[in-house]
């Protein structure tokens, strides 16, 4: 029993006690995130202990917003912050709770304060109010406005509350002690007038409650026993407890709810803050706050990172109160050896050469057995073609190669990965000395690679020229310069590594990749983890306008967007929205709004809709619109919204009039279909190139872990 007590963190040994004292009988929890940005991975520690507290107890885990700023919330991140959550498998009790939710209650409570001279209205401005807050070793001043009258104090409450009064002119403070060693409890402020839309309330309230005196009551009301934060807020867990004793919710520091500070998680050399990640955003140094160089949930998701590599690398990392950073190599580790046994290890040549085989009959495919994962036979094998010509990596081959360098050069013998042994016989160059072909005699009786014959000392993979796939690739470094530091020492600002992204467009995979979708893994033998980036990628898109605006708009200059025939009401066009993946074949329409006719279109477009998926509001896809998607590409939506033909009647008075112009934009909009088609076709490639966005498949990571053998600069990637 001591050996297990000992193994447990300190939050745990806290709770067995408040559990055998008879101060908690169920425990229950929280994590209570502000959706003012995109949660990061010191946030997914906070997420898993709270979870991991309440499921280990058999207690219960609340998913609560503090959205008490409206000044900096937006729905975006609320549905940001749900999906990451989710995405770790932190499962919550009942629905999703609001701060927003209990502010008739905390209202009530700052009316009881005032009634119990707890509380006051000041009418000092801010810094006013700052310097009378006095220092670390000098005591504050009371506010002139500190001893009025209860009467006084909620007539002008109640008048904050009515708006009477602009932004900043009055504030409700808590009466507690202007010389208290706490700062935080020299009279903080409790609640301000901020005239602000919110997001779930609208303009119901003009005053709103600070972060240090809802959470506490947010708690409370929820009966959360354990309230689990940062260690920033040890310093205000005297005032979490003066307000829930002071407004009735429990009467002494030892009864729940309960804060508890831990220490936070510090990775070196990543950007974590809100207002600098915005930066890069607007700046337009990142493509958004999941670009794969940054380290939100969302943005690790996006690079391939798993929940369960997560979770193992908070666990590496512990749950103490001694304050400290982790280096980023760890959590490296960690997706490395979640996806070893669990993802196929494929070939893929980033910077290709190509390999002719002189010997090898002309036209012919061999196809390769290759084990899927050397490490996990029970993933099995796959097929992959071999053929006269190749491509490999250019760095595996060197006209004048230095001492054990043991790949290709003239004279020497290596052994293709799962396929023959090799020797190069020539190279050809360019006019600019640049190799563009290796030539080479290959071994018939090697087949396979693992020939015991006679022995060779290097090993090579290759992609075959006629039978794979191009692709796109992103690599990433670190968006900070790691000699540097995150943050300039004189001015604040960023030390950004200018080459943090490395774009290379003729790389070469496997066709079996071309089945791959969102968020598949895989590892590229000698390269490291890959994945199919999980944002979809605009392909083209038909724009709403609110007048017939076609014929005054030179439709080149933006290329991928048509103004449709329209007038204020009535919209003939449909928005489309297609995705292309690895297929190289538009598999997802948005037709919302979509008229019949857009659809007859369709019909002419040729696009394969075999696994064809519609995207859109069903209220907004009239019934004739339906019938037509199953009648010319067997595309049933799953909820058919009245489905019924002969209840559709052509309703738009301007309809005759607006399909010519309808033609002409349709006319333009196969013309990019045909483009997207013969682009994939020609180039025996994957990726449409419409309006300069391209499909993306992302790397995961090239491992340097400081306990294995390096394989160069870590970095990332999306093709």
């Amino acid at each position: 029993m001591e050996n297990e007590a000992l193994s447990k963190n300190f939050i745990e040994q806290i709770i067995d006690k408040d559990i055998e004292s008879g101060h908690c009988k169920k425990v229950i929890t929280r994590f209570p995130p502000e959706p003012n940005g995109y949660l990061h991975i010191g946030h997914a520690k906070s997420i898993l202990l709270n979870y991991g507290l309440a499921k280990e107890y058999g207690g219960q885990f609340n998913m609560r917003f503090d959205d008490t700023n409206p000044t900096k919330e937006k729905v975006e991140f609320v549905d940001s912050i749900k999906a990451d959550v989710e995405w770790l498998g932190a499962e919550w009790n009942g629905d999703v709770l609001f701060a927003s939710d209990y502010f008739p209650q905390m209202y009530e409570a700052a009316i009881r304060l005032i009634k119990n001279g707890k509380a006051y209205v000041d009418d000092l401005s801010a810094d006013e109010i700052r310097q009378y807050r006095g220092t670390l070793t000098e005591p504050g001043k009371e506010s002139p406005y500190r001893n009025r009258s209860v009467e006084e104090n909620l007539q002008l409450f109640e008048e904050m509350k009515e708006g009477k009064y602009a932004d900043g002119t009055k504030v409700l403070r808590a009466k507690i002690d202007m010389a208290s060693p706490n700062i935080n409890m020299r009279d903080p402020i409790i609640y301000r007038v901020a005239h602000m839309t919110h997001h779930r309330t609208g303009d119901q309230w003009c005053i709103y409650p600070m972060y240090d005196f809802a959470h506490p009551i947010e708690d409370a009301v929820e009966g959360i026993t354990h309230s689990i934060c940062t260690l920033e807020f040890e310093d205000h867990r005297p005032l979490y407890d003066w307000v829930v004793i002071e407004t009735g919710y429990k009467t002494s520091p030892e009864e729940n709810p309960k804060q508890i500070e831990f220490a936070k998680l510090y990775l070196t050399n990543v950007v974590t803050g809100k207002r600098y990640i915005k930066k890069l955003v607007e700046d337009g140094i990142v493509d958004g706050w999941d670009d794969p160089r940054l380290v939100s949930i969302a943005a690790l998701r996006r690079r391939g990172f798993t929940p369960e590599a997560i979770k193992m690398f908070v666990e590496l990392v512990g749950v103490t109160k001694a304050q400290g950073s982790v280096e980023y190599p760890m959590l490296e580790y960690c997706i490395r050896e979640d996806l070893k046994l669990k993802v196929k290890r494929m070939m893929a040549v980033l910077d290709p050469v190509k390999l002719v085989i002189d010997n090898y009959p002309e036209g012919q495919v061999e196809y390769m057995e290759v084990a899927n994962n050397q490490e996990n036979p029970e993933m099995g094998t796959r097929k992959v073609p071999f053929t006269k010509e190749l491509y490999i990596e250019r760095e595996d081959f060197m006209e004048e190669p230095p001492k054990k360098y043991f790949r290709l050069f003239p004279g020497n013998e290596v052994r293709l990965m799962n396929a023959y042994f090799v020797t190069c016989t020539d190279f050809v160059k360019d006019e600019d000395g640049k190799v563009t072909e290796v030539h080479c005699t290959y071994d018939p009786e090697t087949k396979g690679g693992n020939f015991t014959g006679r022995k060779v000392k290097g090993t090579i993979h290759w992609v075959s020229a006629t039978e794979g796939c191009k692709a796109e690739v992103r690599l990433y470094e670190n968006i900070v310069d790691e000699e540097k530091g995150v943050y300039n020492e004189e001015d604040g600002s960023m030390n950004i590594n200018p080459n943090s992204k490395t774009v290379l467009t003729e790389c070469y995979l496997e066709p079996e990749l071309m089945k791959a979708v969102s968020e598949d893994k895989f590892q590229f033998v000698r390269n490291g983890y890959f994945c199919i980036d999980s944002k979809p990628i605009e392909v083209c898109r038909i724009a709403r306008s609110k007048r017939c605006s076609m014929g005054k708009k030179d439709f080149s200059k933006a290329p991928g967007v048509g103004y449709c025939a329209s007038q204020s009401m009535y919209y003939y066009g449909y928005k489309l929205h297609a995705v292309c993946w690895l297929s190289g074949i538009i598999h997802s329409f948005d037709l919302t709004k979509a008229s019949v006719h857009d659809i007859h279109y369709l019909k002419d477009v040729k696009v394969d809709y075999s696994n064809c998926t519609v995207i859109g509001d069903r209220g907004y896809i009239s019934a004739q619109v339906q019938l037509d998607l199953f009648e010319t590409a067997n595309i049933r939506l799953e909820v058919p919204y009245r489905c019924n033909q002969k209840e559709w009647k052509p309703t738009f008075p301007a309809f005759a009039k607006a399909r010519k112009r309808i033609e002409t934009l349709f006319s333009q909009l196969c013309d990019q279909f045909m483009i997207i088609r013969n682009y994939a076709k020609d180039t025996d490639g994957l990726f449409a190139r419409i309006i300069g966005k391209i499909s993306a498949l992302t790397i995961l990571q090239y491992i340097n872990y400081k306990n294995e053998k390096p394989i160069g600069r870590v970095k990332y990637a999306l093709f």
